[in-house]
């Protein structure tokens, strides 16, 4: 079963599925597939980052945001994601992507997945991703309050903190070798 298999898949359930509340975590059961699989036999590192995206249709769809990108003609965008490889995954072997929503700022949602096989961390990491609408990017304060969420973000933790600089630190230094 390809990719496409699993994302339509993936929509199926989530169309189905309860409606998420806003930080709410998602857990998706999956099993390394033959096509997820690298030279060296086990999953490929840009495999998980794919199978995130499967978790990001299913909150999208749940929390009702996907609804509203299609009312208002917005397009949900990645801006960045960092990931730490523990633990390989071979073939056939099942596991837990568990996708947790963390928290805000004025434009960017911040995620955190885990990749775990009973019970162990295989791998961890941080997504952003924000949506964008004919004259860019959609202020969070106009999204949450449409989901029926009024509450400020919830403080960031210290690692998620670091990787927003760092990230902001790459995009400086890009824009840099771009003039030059």
């Amino acid at each position: 079963m390809n990719l496409y298999l699993r994302l339509m898949w993936t929509i199926l359930r989530a169309l189905f599925a309860p409606r998420l509340a806003v930080r709410e975590p998602i857990e998706l059961k999956l099993r390394v597939l033959p096509n997820d699989l690298d030279i060296n036999g086990h999953m490929n590192n840009g495999r998980y980052l794919a199978l995130v995206d499967l978790a990001l249709i299913t909150l999208f769809i749940r929390s009702g945001f996907a609804k509203l990108c299609i009312q208002n003609k917005w397009r949900p965008m990645a801006g960045g994601s960092a990931a730490h490889y523990r633990r390989g995954l071979s073939l056939f072997e099942s596991f837990t992507l568990r996708f947790t929503p963390v928290g805000w700022d004025e434009y960017w949602n911040y995620s955190r997945f885990e990749f775990l096989r009973e019970g162990k961390v295989c791998a961890v990491g941080f997504t952003k991703g924000a949506a964008v609408g004919r004259n860019g990017l959609i202020k969070n304060s106009e999204i949450y309050p449409a989901l029926g969420y009024q509450q400020l973000s919830p403080p960031l933790p210290d690692d998620l903190v670091a990787w927003i600089a760092s990230d902001r630190l790459l995009g400086v230094n890009a824009k840099a070798s771009s003039a030059a």
